[in-house]
Parts: C-alpha cells; structure tokens; sequence
C-alpha cells in the first residue's frame, strides 16, 4: 500500500493519459466517420474502416487496459464502499460492450465488403442497415458506459476521506 501511495501522482497520471486516449480516440472516430461517408464511395469507406479499425483496435483497447488497470490499482488504495461497486459493474460493463463492439465491427465489414461485390443484392443491402443501427446502439451504449464511468471516478478521486491524498 505505501509503494502504491508513492506513485499515485504517477498513476493518477497514467490514468488520465490512458482515458484521455480511449475518449479523444472514440471522439475522432465519429468525426472521421462523419467525413469518410461524405468524400469516400462505398468500397473506399468499407476499407478505410476495415484498415482504421485495426489501427484503432490497437491504440484504443492498450488504452482501455491502461485505463481499467488504473483505475482498478486507484480502487484498491480505498476501502470497498458502496462506490466501488457501482465503478467495477461499469468498468465490465465497458469492457464487455467494446468486445463486442469489436466483434460486431468485424461482422460488418464481412457484410460491408460482401454488399461491395453485390450491391444489386437487396436482402444483403437491408442486412446492413440493420446491423448499422445496431452499431450505432452499441457505440452509443460505449459512448454512455465511457462517460458513466468517467463521472463516477471524478467523484471517487475528488472526495474527501480521513487518511486519503490530498
């Protein structure tokens, strides 16, 4: 616990860095994506996504680690409390949310990629529409959970306990 107390402005820091990461990664995607369906046709949107998804998957999901883990080691410097709880079943509920954000992503652009060789096929075409909207529900659901979990940390790090860091 001591050597865990030494390093908090360091791993307050890392925390931060790493979350800074996760949401200004998951901000400019939705600014590109916005751009990329207006100047790209449909094959060059289906591999700029395909190629941007990996390098992102990458970057984003060593951030959310790093974030998680954080936050897990920043928990452990307090007593379990009610607040605890609630931070752990939004940080899973995160975790479980982009993995499958991540395996529904791959799915379409399997269907992307196939509506690209065939886009006179009028059942693969409505596929897709319906796997959009249930893409968009699942970013907006990442979206909500990320933002959920940020403000319950800036309670947990901002209140003021006997014995805890200033």
């Amino acid at each position: 616990m001591m050597a865990l107390a030494a390093a908090h402005p360091l791993l307050v820091f890392v925390e931060l860095l790493a979350a800074s990461v996760w949401v200004g990664g998951f901000v400019a995607i939705a600014v590109v994506t916005r751009v990329a369906r207006r100047q790209l046709d449909h094959p060059q949107q289906v591999a700029f996504f395909r190629a941007l998804g990996r390098s992102y998957g990458v970057v984003g999901g060593v951030a959310l680690v790093i974030a998680l883990a954080g936050g897990a080691a920043l928990l452990s410097e307090r007593d379990w409390d009610g607040a605890a709880l609630p931070a752990v079943m939004l940080a899973a509920a995160l975790l479980i949310a982009t993995l499958a954000g991540v395996v529904q992503a791959r799915g379409m652009t399997r269907l992307r990629q196939r509506s690209v060789c065939d886009p006179a096929d009028a059942a693969l075409a409505a596929r897709v529409r319906r796997g959009a909207v249930r893409a968009l529900a699942l970013r907006a659901a990442i979206g909500a959970l990320t933002l959920a979990l940020l403000a319950l940390v800036a309670v947990l790090l901002t209140e003021r306990r006997p014995g805890a860091f200033p």
